[in-house]
């Protein structure tokens, strides 16, 4: 059996896929502003006009790398977003997720990106909020976030000593108990 597509629709849609893989990479590398057009489409293996024909300008690409990364929503009970969160969290300290890294880096010199991950972030919270009830339910759900995403900027973009190299287990099991503090 071939893996050549076999239709025109099978083959736009692995271009696309290969576009968004190239610029999803090279955003984690480079950050917004020092990833070209060109360079995505090198990484490709496609043209250059063919990157601006699927996605129209770089900021749209980069918008739809971050969709294409976002998180599936995190809602239940406080015991279900628990380990919802540290599951997601374990995930990226695992696998050394590059999207997560490409709106990371972005976001500290590219306000559109910084306000991407903003709404992503918000959309989150609200939704773990929404499992946890309380007053301060939006306040707790966003002290979790930040605690999760400084465990994956110190540990993968910042490279800070104690944390780059650790076991991600190790990480998970010391920040369980914060977690556990703010979900419950």
């Amino acid at each position: 059996m071939s893996s050549e597509p076999t239709s025109r629709a099978e083959r736009r849609e692995r271009t696309r896929a290969r576009i968004l893989t190239a610029a999803r990479d090279l955003f984690a590398e480079n950050g917004f502003d020092r990833t070209t057009i060109r360079a995505v489409a090198t990484a490709a293996a496609t043209d250059p006009a063919l990157v601006m024909r699927y996605f129209g300008s770089k900021e749209e690409l980069f918008r739809q790398v971050a969709e294409a990364g976002a998180e599936p929503p995190i809602e239940g009970s406080p015991g279900r977003v628990e380990d919802l969160l540290l599951a997601a969290l374990r995930d990226k300290l695992t696998t050394g997720d590059t999207g997560t890294l490409a709106l990371l880096r972005s976001m500290l010199t590219h306000p559109a990106a910084a306000e991407g991950v903003r709404q992503s972030i918000t959309e989150q919270q609200r939704q773990v909020a929404a499992g946890l009830g309380g007053e301060d339910a939006m306040t707790r759900a966003a002290l979790v976030g930040m605690i999760t995403l400084a465990a994956v900027l110190g540990r993968d973009l910042l490279k800070l000593e104690g944390l780059h190299g650790a076991d991600p287990e190790v990480i998970i099991e010391l920040l369980r108990p914060a977690v556990q503090t703010l979900i419950r």
